[in-house]
């Protein structure tokens, strides 16, 4: 089993990008590392190198899924069986990557998998997310009180489920996807029409389809959680152009397998469902 894990940075802190690198590092594991750097300096070679990861530098920024397609596409030709797509603002024991290889090894009709993900202050965050709906992104983004309160922000998180067990869930978090390698040469990479945002989902989308995606809580990562687009202009209207991108591809306010998706996992989580041992995926599997 080979394994590699890559980060994308955009002048990110030298020691933040130094923080994951070294969870990577400190797994007992054989780890091929990429760091992919769109910033326009090099200053982050030194911290690539004292890790031993390979560094691709594109000051042209081509995008968070066009740098992440550059580490996907070496790390296949050297034969991994997994890819990590990690985020720079996350850390992790070097228990992590042994487990999910493990139970990636044991079911292998998984696709992707994701961990329980935590805030620096060691509260959880709820990334098990329903395939949106342009109601989801719009008010819970621009009226987040309003969300709250009508109770589908619970239902879009999948807050209805027991975030410590495992959950099959339709949208998994960018900031750290475990991805079996024949499953990603299966349905390819990132679209890398999404310069940033919502790329995620339609990747998890895109497997969900050949696979199953799963949460795992039986490790646990750090995450910042940044929320750039909630602080910052320009990145919001790359939020809202991935949304119009992303609806534009899966369709507006209809679209027959988000539905048929959403509708099997609440299903799922409604009746305490276990992950069933047969193959298939969220969209073709029989209740």
């Amino acid at each position: 089993m080979r394994l590699s894990c890559a980060v994308v940075s955009y002048h990110n802190d030298p020691e933040q990008i130094a923080e994951v690198l070294r969870s990577v590092a400190s797994t007992p594991m054989d780890i091929a590392l990429y760091l992919v750097d769109n910033s326009g300096n090099d200053q982050l070679a030194a911290v690539a190198q004292e890790f031993g990861a390979h560094y691709i530098h594109r000051p042209d920024n081509p995008g968070f899924g066009v740098a992440h397609n550059l580490a996907i596409a070496a790390a296949l030709e050297q034969g991994v069986d997994y890819h990590v797509v990690l985020n720079p603002d996350i850390s992790f024991g070097p228990e992590v990557l042994p487990a999910l290889s493990a139970y990636m090894e044991q079911h292998r009709d998984i696709g992707l998998i994701m961990p329980d993900i935590r805030y620096p202050d060691g509260s959880r965050q709820h990334l098990c997310k329903l395939l949106p709906h342009p109601v989801d992104l719009t008010v819970r983004r621009f009226l987040p009180g309003l969300y709250r309160l009508s109770g589908r922000l619970e239902h879009y998180e999948m807050r209805g489920g027991d975030y410590d067990r495992v959950m099959e869930v339709p949208a998994l978090s960018g900031c750290f996807m475990f991805l079996r390698s024949s499953v990603l040469k299966q349905v390819g990479g990132f679209d890398e029409r999404f310069f940033m945002y919502l790329e995620d989902v339609d990747l998890s989308r895109r497997v969900g389809r050949v696979a199953r995606t799963v949460y795992f809580p039986g490790v646990s990562i750090t995450h910042a959680y940044q929320k750039g687009s909630y602080k910052n202009s320009a990145l919001l209207l790359r939020h809202i152009r991935s949304a119009v991108q992303y609806f534009g591809k899966w369709g507006w306010l209809f679209d027959a397998e988000r539905v048929a998706v959403n509708r099997r996992a609440l299903n799922n989580l409604q009746h305490g469902a276990e992950l069933p041992a047969a193959s298939g995926s969220l969209l073709d599997r029989k209740p």
